[in-house]
């Protein structure tokens, strides 16, 4: 059995965010969080699972087609389901602290 060693958080927010430079991608990126969680706020409100599956599937669509179509590459998620899931979710809060941008990396603080 090969051991592949598991990158430190801050090391894999690092790639994360290397992965992520394309401001379209991040954009995107952005947007589909925003589904998630409204996706989220939606099903706890009417105690029905069916917005929050909306909301996941809107929210991969959205980081899949800035992978595949604006950054070029494939998405973290393939590989590390559940870091890639905290950092998506720590860039978003990165992007509302005003840390990292939309508009132009040389805007970036979170580095």
């Amino acid at each position: 059995m090969v051991k592949t060693e598991m990158p430190s958080e801050q090391a894999f927010y690092d790639f994360y965010l290397d992965e992520h430079q394309n401001m379209a991608c991040r954009r995107l990126h952005f947007a589909g969080s925003s589904f998630g969680l409204l996706g989220l706020a939606k099903s706890v409100k009417t105690r029905s699972a069916k917005p929050l599956v909306k909301g996941i599937a809107a929210g991969y669509a959205c980081a899949w087609v800035g992978h595949f179509f604006f950054e070029k590459n494939k998405p973290a998620s393939f590989k590390f389901p559940l870091k890639s899931f905290a950092s998506d979710f720590r860039m978003y809060s990165d992007v509302l602290r005003g840390n990292l941008s939309l508009r132009n990396r040389k805007y970036d603080k979170a580095r």
